[in-house]
């Protein structure tokens, strides 16, 4: 552990070496193994617990309306009709609207203060629904919450390629984005104890959100104390380990950028438009649109499936417990064998088929044990296709600003879904829910066609590189400007 490179050599020679890989991507240079492994220890340590709290309080905070709703919302406000469902589509309006422009700013603004601001802000305007009083002002807190939280999601992926090589992410996505479904079964035991708390002016239900938004407010304050912003600049690192964790990264990147190190890349018109332009970009965002709808509506909806089948509500609020920590840790082992195989798309193709399973169940049986048991299929199967259909953008844009505008499109084009994933489970359809169930069951045979198309692009593409079809591009264009284009960048499968 010596040097970054295998050979022993003097600081000056270092130094050479390492700014010879920040110029010309093919330079033979090889990082030490034991210092690389020391590296990624380091990130996993300093950076990924982080965004596992800010990722577990995010989910809390934006579905514990569906909590506070059998737990008396719905009454106190008077959330007759289709208003509950009003009320929660309103958050996706400024969340889609945020996402590119704030995935462009996050450099700018220094992402280890950045991604902890948003969620400091939005954690008081969560505490702040505690105190609403009418239906205008949930819709108000919704769509000032739904602004806050909208730049989270991209600026994290952003964030983690910033550390990490691209077949490392998927797995350190999945370790973050596993507290989606645990937030879903932390949510409930702390709803059910919170919404027992009864006082002269609020009864239970407000102190979902007086809890868990101060609880919020606390950990971004305290996570900008301690978030890095680029591994250059990482205070846990040595000076060698920095130069390290920047050569890794170039690299990796195989021509398709100029630095390892992100604080060097400057902003581009060109790198947006090449992003947007892009089959991976449009046919994983149409992919993600098709994921999002049974997530969200799953995430939302699930304590009132639950108790649609006869169960009370606490006893509804606690059985969503257990098929979220089913979820849980299946994101977990789907992000450990996606990255130990190098493969996104068959892993998408076996959990959308795993969640039809479980929405068939819902629909065909009249047995409440049976159809709870369909649940715990739909948890398995759906939450571990999101990392995967991120992540595998993140691995096929490049550079920056492209992996940048790419993830800020493809987060806004799948939010769109929620649009009808808030309106998938409606009160007129209960208590079997049969439409809600059969529109997610036509998403995922969605998703399951576009997974196909792009494994079959991405596969023919690369083998079009590797007999060195793509070697023209070189002599048209500036190698610089390639990014993903550039004939020695394989896509990921």
């Amino acid at each position: 552990m010596d040097s970054i490179l295998e050979e022993k050599v003097g600081p000056e020679e270092r130094d050479e070496s390492v700014a010879k890989s920040n110029s010309t991507w093919n330079e033979n240079v090889v990082i030490d193994a034991a210092l690389d492994k020391s590296l990624t220890r380091k990130f996993d340590k300093h950076v990924v617990p982080w965004l596992f709290g800010l990722w577990l309080l995010a989910f809390i905070d934006r579905s514990n309306i569906g909590n506070a709703r059998i737990d008396g919302l719905a009454e106190d406000l008077k959330l007759d009709a289709n208003k509950f469902n009003i009320a929660l589509a309103v958050f996706y309006v400024p969340y889609i609207c945020i996402d590119i422009p704030s995935n462009l700013v996050l450099k700018y603004f220094k992402a280890g203060y950045y991604l902890p601001f948003l969620v400091t802000v939005w954690g008081l305007i969560s505490l702040c629904i505690g105190f609403v009083k009418s239906y205008t002002g949930l819709l108000i807190a919704r769509f000032f919450l739904g602004l806050m939280e909208g730049g989270l999601l991209g600026g994290m992926i952003i964030y983690l390629a910033m550390f990490y090589r691209r077949h490392q992410m998927l797995y350190r996505i999945g370790l973050f984005y596993c507290a989606a479904p645990l937030s879903g079964a932390f949510g409930g035991l702390l709803a059910t104890g919170l919404a027992e708390i009864k006082t002269k002016d609020y009864k239970g239900w407000p102190f979902i959100f007086f809890v868990e938004g101060a609880t919020t407010i606390v950990f971004g304050i305290t996570t900008m104390f301690f978030l890095p912003h680029t591994p250059s600049d990482a205070t846990f690192l040595t000076q060698e380990e920095r130069i390290a964790a920047v050569a890794r990264l170039k690299i990796d990147a195989h021509g398709s950028a100029t630095t390892g190190d992100v604080d060097q890349e400057g902003f581009d018109w060109f790198w947006v438009r090449r992003a947007i332009l892009n089959w991976n970009t449009l046919l994983l965002s149409l992919d993600f649109f098709a994921i999002i709808t049974p997530i969200y509506s799953y995430s939302l909806f699930l304590p009132t499936i639950i108790k649609s089948l006869g169960y009370s509500s606490v006893k509804a609020q606690l059985f969503t417990v257990p098929p979220n920590m089913l979820a849980f840790f299946s994101v977990l082992l789907t992000g450990h064998l996606s990255d130990k195989y190098r493969r996104r798309g068959v892993f998408m193709l076996v959990g959308c088929m795993l969640a039809i399973g479980g929405y068939i169940m819902l629909i065909a049986s009249k047995t409440a044990g049976v159809a709870y048991g369909g649940t715990f299929l739909v948890a398995a199967g759906i939450f571990p296709c999101s990392p995967l259909v991120m992540g595998w953008l993140a691995n096929n844009s490049a550079p920056h600003y492209v992996r940048a505008t790419a993830t800020g499109f493809q987060i806004m084009v799948a939010n769109m879904a929620a649009f009808i994933a808030t309106f998938t489970y409606l009160q007129t359809d209960a208590p079997r829910y049969v439409t809600g169930h059969a529109i997610n069951i036509g998403m995922l045979v969605l998703s399951l066609i576009l997974t196909s198309i792009l494994l079959f692009y991405c596969k023919w593409e690369n083998q079009k590189r590797a007999s060195g079809a793509r070697n023209h591009r070189l002599q048209e264009e500036k190698e610089e400007m390639l990014g993903y284009r550039h004939p020695e960048f394989k896509y990921t499968l």
